[in-house]
């Protein structure tokens, strides 16, 4: 099946001190750091198109254009929505949204290149 526009896929994690700032070396505050935001981000694109790849085909990072927009503290849960926006050949431009119990953490767009 081929990757097609509107594939969706999510991830969900609960915050921990590994996941802070601090831990990644992106900053000096206890809250979710903004490499894990992206990996999020990530997770969720690569979820939306792994049920239609044949097997030994995947998807790679190309471009991460994103706003981390509110902090998110330790224990509390995230979800990374991703939807694919647009597809050109190989490359898969997704919308991604990170959301917690209060409301919008971080939103932009990430392409990918089918491999």
């Amino acid at each position: 099946m081929p990757v097609t526009v509107g594939l969706r896929g999510t991830c969900e994690l609960v915050v921990t001190e590994a996941d802070t700032a601090i831990a990644l070396r992106s900053g000096s505050v206890p809250v979710l750091g903004t490499p894990r935001v992206v990996a999020l981000a990530e997770e969720a694109s690569v979820a939306a198109v792994s049920d239609v790849l044949e097997e030994g085909v995947t998807t790679v990072a190309m471009q991460v254009q994103l706003d981390h927009v509110a902090p998110t503290a330790v224990g509390h849960r995230v979800v990374a929505e991703s939807t694919v926006e647009r597809v050109n050949g190989r490359r898969v431009t997704f919308t991604v949204s990170l959301n917690d119990d209060r409301g919008l953490v971080a939103v932009g767009r990430l392409t990918r290149v089918v491999v």
